[in-house]
């Protein structure tokens, strides 16, 4: 015998179903179950399955469905035991025991610190959960018994994601972790686990921002602020008790969907790619028949059979605005996850590919390129080995991929019985039986599409109580729209009026997806009001929230808002709400930059229009990943600045600098300091055009386009003197020694080294004044003048360490080590070499704490220490391969053993 009770409630005898009957004797089954091994009284069971108004006939009602069960069961297995009866389930006979056992194990692996071994059996637990439970009981039973299974499941649910948690598999268990926060907004002991996981992922604004979501949430729905849980997560990852961890394998499918129905026979022909060989599959289809979903339903199927991870890439093929992902833009976003250091990625398409290509060669890799526009936007992005498998989804054709051998396969609409099955997943099998007629009604409005169907059935789960017949009554007033803009004008008519605002403002918003912060300061409105405004669309699944705190929404939809707002906002009011988006990311663009570069000097912006709220980035972590997760908004809002924002426009690219140079955009830095250009000369602002210039001599000069760069500095130069701007100047004339040393012409480079320290002398500042000396030594020790490479680079140090600046101070060493070493003096070399990595090792700057070392290796083999120099070696090459850095392999050059000549 199996029972089942953490599901809909059976009996299985050698693997096939023992009838039951109806609702009433499953009860009585289900109460003896509940209470296997006890007496369960007449007058108790009574009350299970007829509640508190039971007929006259009761009791011979009772004992006719004891009977039956009595002959199906066997007339031991339920016995007479007064004042009631009693079941006999034998050990892993009933789901609930078998549960508990495999808990109680994982709770011991877990116990004894096995996390690894804890985390199968805690899924197998939760694996017995079915379905909902108690499937086909009557209300009292549900009632009363159900809340507490629910709460196991959820015990066992937030046990699994410790124990996996404790085992390292943050980036396993994000997906399905996001999904059940999700699911259950007020469990704060899995807002806790999404933050660490997501921070562990090296998503730390995201679980930040995932804290205050909750914590507005708690106040606005409950009036209580977060608990225990929720403030130790947060503090841990605000002290740094809490590091993110190293690079792991990829794992960026989106979560799955608990609601997917259907598709059998195109899961079906998915599986049929697990074959050798190259593989492709091309999923195309109408906007908003499930695509995107199938896709992520079946990888998430298939991901065991990729141990080497899972990529996933939305290249927004189609979105209203016209921002499809530049092919190059997505294969760096690739490269980004599989950890390759921003130095080592090329600056062309071709080599980019090339380098994806090769990583993923010998592994076993599965690619989602989701909502693609056209062949040649993917190509580059797919895999070149047997090994990896690519599943691209779009509304064109692709016949190009099918004639290179992608398998095709056409999704149509949902069938009439799957999109009943999908509004009975989402609202309950009775509520749809119950009214067949409606449901019929809802599903021809809908077009049978997946996407109108989760928003009708979003706002009927909304309203638990309305008849489906009135919400198809509303489909049906529309029917001056067509199939899935007949459900979206049906949703957006049931928001509140300041909710239908801020769905309209979104509709002007140019990139992907938004945060809560940024829709409050479109609409004009508070942050919480903004929360509010989200959590509404949210539920009627009009916004989406694919990771904690960044909303989206389908391109359908955004066309639908933007036509909204088109047609119901004052040309003043759209104008309004772009100015209040501009300056939202500007002025919130300037504070992060200054966190990433203090000493920057800060351009002057004018004061914020009102009702615009900053993001609030308390520090240089959560401005970098402010930066990161608004890349794509900020650098298509730079090329759609409306007509007359030209001093946005430069001041946006301005502030995105620091940010592309760190991270190695050089694409974007020249595109949009391009377009910044175009504004300042509009405006005839030639301090812009100064700043504008630099910044392109420095985007060029990382490019090696070196006669570009330096036309760009020259030009920067000339109009920093025009406005007497002193420290603008100097600037210029250090960024053109810098490209002036890349082309070999030494002597030029210290020319503009040295008039650079003079202005920075002038204009009393001495942080670059310092740095400038530096400048100038090293230049002296390139053209071989030692004394005055070491008499600048000592002034150097002496201003550094009455500044306390530390990084400033490690790099003037490297200067002295070198100009010691190539003096032959090795013993002051070594130790200048040694004083500058510690301090690269203090402020962390792994990349030149590797550089030093190599210097310093090379410095003991010249001074006849062999054993040194390869220790040393060793050490600046363990630190190169963990960065992936292509100056590994010099290195490790060094450390081959030299062929001795033939006699």
């Amino acid at each position: 015998m199996r029972y089942h009770v953490l599901g809909p409630v059976g009996v299985h005898r050698d693997g096939g179903g023992v009838p039951l009957g109806g609702p009433k004797p499953r009860t009585v089954l289900a109460a003896l179950l509940l209470n296997a091994g006890r007496v369960v009284s007449e007058r108790r069971l009574v009350a299970m399955v007829w509640g508190d108004d039971p007929p006259p006939s009761v009791r011979g009602q009772l004992h006719t469905h004891v009977s039956t069960l009595r002959k199906l069961l066997g007339a031991d297995v339920i016995a007479r035991r007064p004042p009631g009866y009693l079941i006999a389930v034998q050990p892993g006979e009933l789901d609930l025991d078998a549960a508990d056992d495999a808990l109680a194990r994982a709770r011991a692996d877990a116990a004894r610190g096995r996390a690894r071994d804890a985390a199968p059996g805690l899924r197998a637990a939760l694996a017995l959960w079915t379905g909902p439970v108690l499937g086909g009981v009557t209300e009292p039973l549900l009632a009363h018994e159900g809340p507490a299974l629910r709460e196991r499941r959820l015990v066992v649910l937030e046990e699994l994601f410790e124990a996996e948690l404790d085992a390292g598999h943050h980036a396993g268990i994000l997906g399905e972790l996001l999904e059940a926060a999700r699911e259950h907004p007020f469990r704060e002991r899995l807002h806790a686990q999404s933050m660490l996981a997501l921070h562990r992922c090296g998503r730390t604004a995201e679980a930040l921002e995932m804290y205050a979501s909750a914590h507005d949430r708690l106040i606005a729905e409950l009036g209580v602020e977060p608990g225990r849980l929720l403030r130790e997560a947060q503090g841990r990852i605000l002290r740094g008790d809490e590091p993110p961890a190293g690079p792991d394998v990829p794992r960026q499918l989106p979560a799955d969907l608990a609601t997917f129905v259907g598709r059998a026979a195109e899961l079906s022909d998915l599986d049929g790619l697990r074959g050798p060989g190259a593989r492709v599959a091309a999923i195309v289809g109408t906007a908003g028949v499930g695509k995107t979903s199938l896709a992520v339903r079946w990888a998430h199927r298939a991901r065991a059979e990729f141990p080497d991870g899972q990529l996933y890439v939305n290249l927004r093929g189609f979105e209203p605005a016209g921002t499809a992902v530049d092919p190059a833009d997505a294969v760096r976003g690739l490269l980004d996850a599989l950890a390759v250091p921003a130095e080592r990625i090329p600056t062309g398409l071709e080599e980019r590919a090339g380098l994806y290509r090769s990583l993923l060669a010998d592994r076993r890799m599965l690619v989602v390129l989701d909502n693609a526009r056209d062949c040649d936007q993917v190509r580059p992005l797919l895999p070149g080995t047997g090994g990896c498998l690519a599943l691209v989804t779009s509304r064109a054709d692709l016949t190009g991929l099918v004639a290179e051998g992608a398998a095709p396969l056409r999704l149509e609409l949902l069938s009439d019985g799957e999109a009943r099955e999908m509004l009975a997943r989402r609202l309950g099998a009775d509520r749809v039986a119950a009214e067949p007629g409606a449901v019929d009604e809802i599903v021809a409005a809908s077009a049978r599409l997946p996407l109108a169907l989760a928003i009708v059935a979003a706002r009927a789960a909304t309203h638990p109580t309305f008849p489906l017949a009135a919400i198809a009554g509303e489909l049906r007033e529309l029917d001056d729209f067509d199939g899935v803009r007949t459900v979206f004008a049906s949703s957006y008519r049931m928001l509140g009026p300041d909710t239908a605002r801020v769905f309209r403002l979104l509709g002007l918003h140019p990139g992907p997806d938004v945060s809560a912060a940024t829709v409050a300061s479109v609409a004009g409105i508070p942050v919480r009001a903004a929360r509010r405004a989200v959590a509404e669309l949210t539920r009627a699944h009009l916004l989406a929230e694919p990771s904690p705190g960044r909303y989206t929404s389908h391109d359908l939809l955004r066309g639908y808002a933007a036509e909204l707002a088109e047609r119901d906002e004052p040309a003043a009011e759209r104008q309004a709400a772009l100015r209040r988006t501009l300056d939202h990311y500007l002025h919130t663009a300037w504070a992060a930059d200054r966190l990433l570069i203090p000493q920057r000097d800060p351009i002057e912006l004018a004061p914020a229009h009102p009702g615009v709220t900053p993001e609030e980035l308390p520090d240089q972590r959560r401005a970098l990943a402010w930066f990161q997760a608004e890349h794509r908004n900020l650098a298509a809002l730079i090329q759609r600045v409306p007509a007359g924002q030209d001093t946005h426009t430069w001041q946006l690219a301005w502030t995105l600098a620091t940010f592309f140079d760190r991270q190695g955009h050089w694409q974007d830095y020249v595109a949009a300091h391009r377009v910044a250009l175009d504004a300042t000369r509009r405006l005839g602002d030639t301090r812009g055009q100064a700043h504008t210039h630099r910044n392109l001599g420095r985007a060029f000069g990382r490019l090696a386009r070196f006669d570009e760069a330096q036309v760009h500095l020259e030009r920067a130069l000339d109009r920093y003197r025009a406005c007497g701007d002193t420290v603008g100047q100097a600037h210029a004339h250090g960024n053109l020694s810098w490209v002036l040393e890349q082309r070999g012409r030494y002597a030029d480079a210290l020319t503009h080294a040295g008039r650079a320290l003079d202005l920075y002398r002038a204009a009393g500042d001495k942080a670059m004044q310092a740095n400038a000396l530096n400048t100038v030594g090293w230049q002296h020790a390139l053209l071989g003048d030692h004394d005055a490479a070491l008499a600048h680079c000592e002034q150097a140090l002496a201003l550094l360490q009455s500044l306390g600046d530390r990084f400033g101070e490690a790099v003037t060493w490297d200067s002295v080590g070198y100009v010691h070493q190539h003096r032959g003096d090795h013993a002051r070399a070594a130790d200048a070499y040694r004083r500058a990595v510690d301090m690269f090792h203090e402020v962390a700057d792994r990349l030149n704490e590797a550089r030093t070392l190599t210097r310093l290796g090379d410095t003991q083999g010249e001074a006849g220490q062999p054993d040194g120099a390869r220790e040393t070696w060793r050490r600046a090459l363990e630190i190169l391969d963990d960065l992936g850095h292509p100056s590994a392999d010099d290195v490790r050059a060094r450390l081959r053993p030299t062929p001795v000549a033939a006699a």
